[in-house]
């Protein structure tokens, strides 16, 4: 069976539907929460800038380097000493924290689903007790909330199971609904636009402690939770052996930054000037409350309808995604073996489980906490645990630049493209120091991150020989 199946729009579609997903209709609130409007517009124009780098940067590296496409575990493998147990380990260091990302950061999605169904079955916010664990006051709304979660998980992972391709072109009828439907929202919030609410336009934001941030410190707060928005550039690159032709990833990459870039920054605004600051901040559904301002009731109806159908077309991209990642760094030798089964219909099952296993576990953070709690902490830990593979993508852009491999007589792009590298770089560790900040979530993350060392044995390790020098 032909695997090379997926076209331009069907990839430029998982780019958007990945990157389009629980951020849009959440992180307005999350942004006002820690800055002025003049932060928040500040942190996406860097943001922006940034991602643009690291898309360039992956884009390139599929084209230059098509064998190693499949996932950024492969740059990090070729970044080493080929046939070390250096670029082994960092093959699957990365391999197993992009994975660790991408189903931690499902929890994030699925969520923010349940958040704007509960437009339609207010119970799901009942904070009536049912009883204590451990301290913990588990409540009515969250046990129902975290059944609704868990269906949605479920059927998704019945979906895929039969078929790959199949799930793509419900992913892609998805996004062209909620692209259509945000375009509609854009519209309808023109009308209801204040300028006012906009106003001061910056001032300082006081956090826990009653400690005031100034502009840079919200800058630094803002900046993890507009990366989370872009989490999902990369989706293309990782379905490239799946692709029908290898130039369509590179421009479903850009394609798709653009368009989700355009509704970023449009629906951001519009949010901010439809609703005011305080609504913003207590708000669990800001893009339903927004079209309630603009057009009444039927407007709150409309916006969580369009959140369901686009986070259910978020749910599926993501879940594909989190199975393809060890599922690829299998069949190249830097995972679990065992992630390598696939079904009769092309879809990796034993991958498929495990991931879905895990983002079940996270899911019981919503039956004590609220949805926006347990929003705001899981993109925390997805967004800094993307920024590693997203690192070692531009060091490896770096090594190629410098060594000259494939830039024969080709001096002005090689120089070009080693700036679009640094930059990259430089935007990855600076969101990570100012992500850093909160010790608990650094702790939290390292801690999943290195949690792969306890699986490493398991990997195979037939064709690598001890190198003299193991940082090589």
């Amino acid at each position: 069976m032909d695997k090379r199946n997926l076209g331009l729009w069907v990839l430029t579609a998982l780019v958007v539907g990945n990157m389009v997903g629980s951020g849009i209709f959440m992180l307005p609130r999350s942004l006002a929460e820690v800055a002025s409007p003049g932060g928040v517009i500040s942190a996406w124009v860097i943001t922006g800038f940034g991602v643009l780098m690291t898309a360039l940067v992956f884009g390139n590296l599929s084209l230059r380097k098509p064998e190693l496409n499949g996932g950024p575990q492969n740059y990090a493998k070729a970044l080493f000493k080929e046939n070390t147990h250096s670029s082994l380990l960092g093959g699957y260091l990365v391999s197993w924290g992009y994975w660790v990302a991408n189903w931690s950061g499902n929890v994030a999605i699925i969520t923010t689903f349940a958040s704007y169904l509960s437009t339609f079955f207010p119970v799901m916010e009942s904070k009536n007790p049912l009883f204590k664990i451990a301290g913990t006051t588990i409540t009515s709304g969250g046990v129902i909330t975290f059944i609704v979660c868990s269906i949605l998980l479920w059927g998704v992972h019945i979906l895929i199971l039969n078929g790959v391709e199949g799930a793509g072109k419900v992913n892609f009828a998805a996004t062209a609904a909620k692209v259509l439907g945000f375009v509609l929202f854009i519209m309808a919030c023109l009308f209801a636009f204040q300028s006012s609410n906009l106003l001061p336009f910056y001032q300082p934001v006081e956090g826990e402690g009653g400690v005031s941030t100034g502009f840079l410190g919200q800058v630094n707060s803002a900046a993890i939770a507009t990366l989370w928005a872009f989490v999902g550039v990369e989706s293309a690159v990782v379905f490239a052996t799946r692709a029908k032709k290898k130039s369509d990833v590179k421009k479903a990459t850009i394609l798709g930054l653009l368009i989700a870039l355009a509704l970023y920054l449009s629906i951001t605004l519009l949010v901010m000037g439809t609703l005011t600051q305080h609504d913003l901040v207590s708000s669990q559904k800001p893009l339903v409350d927004a079209l309630k301002v603009a057009i009444g009731p039927s407007g709150g109806m409309i916006m969580a309808l369009l959140g369901i159908i686009s986070l259910t077309g978020a749910t599926i991209g993501w879940v594909l995604l989190s199975a393809e990642v060890p599922f690829q760094a299998a069949q190249q030798k830097m995972f679990i073996p065992a992630f390598l089964k696939e079904n009769p219909k092309g879809a990796p099952v034993i991958s498929l489980w495990i991931t879905n296993l895990c983002t079940q576990l996270f899911i019981f953070s919503v039956v004590s906490n609220s949805m926006a709690q347990a929003f705001d902490f899981m993109i925390f830990i997805a967004t800094l645990a993307f920024l590693v593979p997203y690192i070692f993508a531009a060091l490896y852009q770096l090594k190629l630049v410098i060594t000259g491999d494939t830039y024969e007589k080709s001096d002005h792009k090689r120089m070009v493209d080693g700036i679009i590298a640094a930059i990259a770089t430089i935007y990855s560790i600076w969101v990570i120091y100012a992500g850093t900040a909160d010790i608990k979530t650094f702790l939290f993350g390292v801690a999943l991150l290195a949690s792969g060392i306890v699986f490493y044995p398991l990997v195979p390790k037939k064709g690598y020989h001890k190198e003299k020098n193991p940082v090589e």
